[in-house]
């Protein structure tokens, strides 16, 4: 009799907790193609389901651990140039873009790694690395030793890991220990395995932001390994890009680190400087976006740049998985007689993520844009041009993941000097892609098909 009870009271229970996941997923005013998607899974494995939305269902924190709202200062400098994103995001409260003294592009991995390497060989006060992954590898065991020095030359490291992106360093982190010794800070973002009301794993930061004396910025597609760059060359090294920022933009990256760093260790960190003059070869606009951003900004920023491009929109992503809006917004650029160009890799690092990908892919090729597969290297990197006027860089990807659940950093830059140095890489991505995508057999389009309704869970 009482194992009947106990049946029927988890039965009950079960039960009552699907209905409070629907209920919850109401509340939150989700999109119908994400609805549909819990709902599915919900009908196919109820009790996992509900687990998993627990787990995963959750993208702006709104409880009592949740990590503060990320407020951008204002420079008194305002952008003078026409520019429709940069009114969109005026409008979230997302500083202007302000000038730099310099502004330089590498998508050479030799040419990245002698720079990183070079900024920590400068730096006199201060070095703050926040980035996704850190393996320990050859090329790491070098910058670990690099880091070690300048931290007894009295330079002040602060390094913030993603928990999962770094979960070697994370599972085995006496491999820090030299650094720990030598006074380096270490913090891991949201740890998988402490506090677990506090943390959300599905939501992890993405960030690549690396500062130097609050002078000089570090950022791009990036992570830290022997996977981007290096000292001496290796084929299968992935296709990225770093980019440097010197000047008035150093503050605004540092306080998305301060941010995260203050939520990870509750140290709260102050913005010291000498005098940075403003003036340079590009505009820059910093642009953070996930659950510390009130709201989406940054895609209704993309869609804006979409809608109000005139001559082209060239795209290169290593993940492509978009909702609806975005694909809507491609093909009608290309009705009106727009330039779009996809730019993705043949083959990424997820086999799902590519199988996803590719009924969208041929959607748009059915509109007559053009699709071009990469046949080197992974292509890791992320960049989108808007006509002569912008180009998009940073660590977002163009799916679900990077646009609403990371913590991500996209860089928007006015100047046509980056921008023809964009396109001219990006014109030999074209020289080593095939393009179109298979036509597939029936039974693979189906799945392929059956993939959207996973897609924003991607």
């Amino acid at each position: 009799m009482a194992n009947i009870i106990i049946y029927h009271s988890l039965i009950i229970a079960g039960e009552l907790l699907v209905v409070l996941v629907l209920a919850h997923m109401l509340y939150k005013r989700r999109t119908p193609t994400s609805m549909i998607a819990w709902l599915l899974f919900m009908i196919l494995m109820p009790y996992v389901a509900v687990v998993l939305y627990m787990i995963f269902g959750s993208r702006k924190r709104e409880n009592r651990y949740k990590k503060e709202h990320i407020t951008l200062k204002k420079h008194t400098h305002r952008f003078d140039k026409e520019n429709p994103i940069n009114e969109v995001l005026r409008s979230y409260d997302i500083a202007d873009a302000v000038e730099n003294e310099h502004f330089e592009l590498f998508t050479d991995p030799l040419e990245a790694y002698k720079e990183f390497m070079n900024c920590i060989a400068d730096a006199k006060s201060s070095i703050y690395i926040c980035t996704y992954i850190f393996r320990y590898d050859d090329v790491t065991k070098d910058i670990i030793k690099a880091l070690i020095n300048k931290a007894k030359e009295g330079v002040e490291i602060k390094i913030l890991l993603d928990s999962l992106g770094s979960i070697d360093l994370y599972l085995f982190s006496g491999r820090l220990r030299r650094l720990k010794k030598a006074g380096v800070q270490i913090q891991f973002f949201m740890p998988i395995f402490e506090m677990p009301f506090r943390n959300y794993i599905n939501l992890r930061n993405h960030r690549k932001i690396y500062i130097f004396d609050n002078k000089k910025v570090l950022s791009g597609g990036m992570n830290v390994s022997n996977e981007y760059f290096g000292s001496a060359p290796d084929a299968s090294r992935r296709e990225d890009i770093l980019f440097l920022v010197e000047g008035s933009s150093a503050e605004q990256y540092f306080e998305i680190f301060a941010s995260d760093w203050f939520y990870a260790s509750q140290e709260k960190l102050s913005f010291s400087a000498d005098t940075i003059q403003n003036g340079g070869d590009a505009y820059v606009q910093v642009v953070p976006s996930g659950p510390d951003m009130k709201k989406d900004a940054l895609y209704e920023a993309l869609l804006c740049a979409i809608y109000s491009a005139k001559k082209r929109i060239w795209i290169v992503t290593p993940y492509f998985v978009p909702d609806v809006s975005l694909v809507e917004a491609l093909v009608i650029a290309k009705h009106k007689g727009i330039d779009v160009r996809l730019i993705t890799p043949k083959e990424s690092n997820y086999f799902i993520a590519d199988l996803t990908r590719s009924s969208y892919m041929r959607e748009l090729e059915e509109s007559g844009i053009e699709v071009a597969l990469y046949n080197g290297a992974m292509l890791h990197a992320k960049a989108i041009i808007f006509d002569e006027t912008s180009v998009m860089l940073g660590s977002v990807n163009i799916d679900n993941r990077s646009l609403f659940l990371n913590y991500e950093v996209a860089t928007f830059v006015y100047s046509a000097k980056v921008i023809k140095e964009i396109e001219v890489w990006m014109q030999k991505l074209l020289d080593r892609s095939s393009n179109g995508v298979k036509q597939p057999s029936a039974p693979r389009r189906i799945i392929e098909n059956l993939m959207r309704i996973i897609a924003p869970q991607l």
